[in-house]
């Protein structure tokens, strides 16, 4: 298999660089991802509207991955919470290497093959819930591993990778590819691919928890009001669609704890 995401850089010689040339390198690299993520729209539309129909019926979203890829998981499933009001379990990231690996790379966590797998019992994984693997190579062993045991168990799978073709598309009932193309500084996916599993991740979990009705209008109504800024927001929130004052607006907010709540105790 031939990983763009390994190839050379076409810029050379970038240790001569000023800093400006550097700049704007990498900032012409990175308009190149958000057309690469369009193409791939309705990959992702099909595994969003696979995943939201699992959740729909009690499933849940895990995510595993090494390196980035893992950070980039486990990020998207902790802001899940706090953003919808979901419980903690019902998207969990998982990296290979286990929580130490978020701040410090462990040495060959991503070759195992079998690891996976078994980090995946601690949450009871089963076939009502769904797999996304992140790997920008579309090739680490730890991801494949995970993938095709939970496959072969009844799990729903999809991946986010950045080279068509790889073995863990192959292990993916709904693969997302999102080529971008050799990184400005060679192999370093962490930049280019790393942002498009950012943008796909964002879209992903936003599009299920709309359908899952954690969002009302435009609005974040299940937010969990954890400081000052989001009591702010939510008072706003039901200042407009109440059209009462600021005062009141808090009061019922502080009461009901969620805009969501306390709109609904408004109209009763």
């Amino acid at each position: 298999m031939i990983r763009v995401t390994e190839q050379e850089s076409k810029y050379h010689d970038i240790d001569k660089m000023s800093v400006l040339e550097i700049l704007t390198g990498i900032n012409n690299e990175d308009k190149i991802v958000p057309q690469a993520v369009e193409k791939a729209i309705p990959q992702i539309e099909k595994l969003a509207s696979a995943v939201a129909e699992r959740m729909i019926n009690g499933g849940r979203l895990f995510y595993i991955g090494a390196g980035t890829s893992g950070r980039l998981g486990v990020v998207d499933a902790s802001e899940c919470p706090p953003t919808f009001g979901v419980p903690f379990d019902w998207v969990v990231g998982i990296i290979a290497g286990g929580d130490t690996a978020i701040r410090k790379a462990v040495e060959n966590a991503e070759d195992d093959a079998a690891q996976a797998w078994i980090d995946l019992q601690e949450y009871k994984i089963n076939e009502k819930d769904c797999l996304v693997g992140l790997a920008a190579s579309g090739t680490t062993p730890y991801v494949i591993g995970g993938l095709h045991t939970a496959r072969e168990n009844g799990v729903l799978t999809g991946c986010i990778v950045c080279n068509e073709g790889g073995p863990i598309a192959g292990e993916s009932d709904y693969p997302v590819e999102v080529v971008v193309g050799p990184e400005f500084l060679t192999g370093s996916t962490r930049m280019k691919s790393g942002t498009a599993q950012k943008l796909v991740l964002n879209m992903l979990s936003t599009t299920v928890m709309i359908r899952l009705g954690r969002v009302k209008g435009n609005k974040m109504v299940d937010m969990q009001l954890t400081n000052h800024k989001l009591v702010d927001r939510g008072t706003q929130m039901v200042m407009d669609e109440l059209n009462i004052d600021h005062d009141h607006a808090a009061d019922l907010l502080i009461r009901y704890g969620s805009v969501r709540k306390a709109v609904e105790a408004s109209h009763k």
